[in-house]
């Protein structure tokens, strides 16, 4: 009876602390990141859960860094980057991250029209009313209302480890998938090699650590809460790579098993669950798609202005009226209805679009991973709180596998 007072005392106290950090990690979990991890589970079978231990541990740094600086300096990561190395780079990483963000808001609201022509109803009515819902619930509300709403559907991901548990995979098999290290015969395999890569890109967004750092300086965060911001940062890397790895397991079990290796996109892969994992599994997948979807258009059009709003020196912020930040409300305006409504124009390249900001995506990491790696380590910017040197050291191992990695992918396509 003690141990079960204490287990749950322990989990009211985490479930108190969560905010930025849980709610960055979880939100790329987005349709084209469970498109990724259910391509995985159809492709390869487990095969591909070895990246999950290594993607767990570099996005817990990563996110934990951004954090930490958000805490002690007070300022985005977008403001830093200006302030170290002047307007043209903070110009530079700005553009870039427009670009990949409006090809995935595109993405995002993809997603809100295929999971809910599923259930029969139209993207002409899905499409334009979730946009509307998106806007009003981010300009009428405030921070804190605004993080419970994000919270609450951060949750809805447990959707998809219920949907894992249906499918009634091989543990064993997947235990040992996941904890094994992939064979040369493997890497060389450019599908593979390319998957592996993908995933890496799916789970760890450039935008992530401008968002996080952004949000967590909103939400007030000072020095006596960078313990509570760490955990949260850190809890939530975990509970997004569980809910990853899920992912891949219930496609594992299911359209792999039944030979069914391909395909078109997250929809695609709930409509394929029905007959394999049954009505529950698709429903819940489904679900799972439509929440991830509506829930990363509303973060990443904030993301975007967050950084370009820090970037050129504007207001921002969710607590500010739209008459006190006018830069930042546009932007996430123009962002979020030019991203819903390309998805209503028939024949519009969407595809070749989201491929382009995922590459995108690929190429401007490193440099996010760089910049934040050299401003944690100033002593005048961070005081005490710069990386210990074992961990600087494997932050920086890390960030040079990704680079290295992605560059070995490049080669070999």
């Amino acid at each position: 009876m003690y141990r079960f007072r204490a287990w749950r005392l322990r989990l009211l106290f985490i479930l108190s602390i969560l905010g930025p950090g849980f709610i960055t990690a979880n939100v790329d979990n987005d349709a084209g990141g469970i498109y990724t991890y259910a391509s995985a589970g159809a492709q390869f079978g487990y095969s591909l859960l070895w990246t999950m231990i290594p993607i767990m541990i570099a996005l817990a740094f990563a996110q934990e860094i951004s954090a930490r600086m958000a805490v002690i300096t007070g300022k985005g990561l977008s403001e830093l980057i200006r302030e170290e190395y002047g307007i043209r780079i903070a110009f530079l990483m700005m553009a870039g991250l427009v670009l990949c963000n409006l090809g995935d808001v595109m993405s995002e609201f993809a997603g809100v029209a295929s999971s809910l022509e599923l259930f029969g109803v139209s993207k002409y009515i899905s499409v334009p009313l979730s946009a509307a819902l998106v806007w009003v619930l981010v300009v009428r509300g405030d921070y804190k209302r605004l993080e419970r709403v994000f919270l609450f559907a951060s949750f809805l991901y447990l959707a998809y480890i219920i949907a894992g548990f249906l499918a009634r995979p091989d543990w064993t098999h997947a235990l040992q998938q996941t904890a094994r290290v992939p064979s040369m015969g493997e890497l060389r395999n450019p599908s593979f090699l390319y998957l592996s890569v993908a995933i890496i890109g799916a789970t760890i967004a450039p935008w992530q650590q401008f968002y996080l750092q952004a949000s967590i300086v909103d939400k007030g965060a000072t020095a006596k809460d960078l313990k509570y911001s760490q955990i949260d940062a850190v809890f939530g890397s975990v509970f997004s790579v569980v809910v990853a790895a899920f992912i891949v397991v219930a496609c594992a079990a299911t359209l792999h098993l039944a030979g069914q290796h391909e395909i078109r996109d997250a929809a695609d892969a709930a409509l394929s669950l029905k007959p394999l994992g049954g009505e529950y599994a698709f429903v819940l997948f489904s679900i799972g798609l439509f929440n991830a979807s509506i829930f990363a258009a509303c973060i990443l059009p904030l993301s975007t202005a967050y950084t370009v709003c820090e970037a050129l020196g504007f207001e921002s912020g969710l607590n500010k009226k739209f008459r006190e930040a006018p830069a930042f409300y546009w932007l996430f305006t123009l962002l979020l209805g030019t991203g819903a409504a390309v998805i209503l124009v028939p024949g519009f390249p969407l595809v070749k679009v989201a491929v382009l900001s995922q590459v995108l995506n690929g190429l401007l990491l490193p440099f996010v991973l760089v910049f934040m790696l050299l401003l944690v380590n100033k002593a005048y910017l961070m005081g005490r709180y710069v990386n210990p040197r074992l961990y600087h050291a494997l932050c920086w191992g890390l960030t040079s596998l990704i680079i290295l990695f992605t560059a070995y992918m490049l080669w070999h396509q």
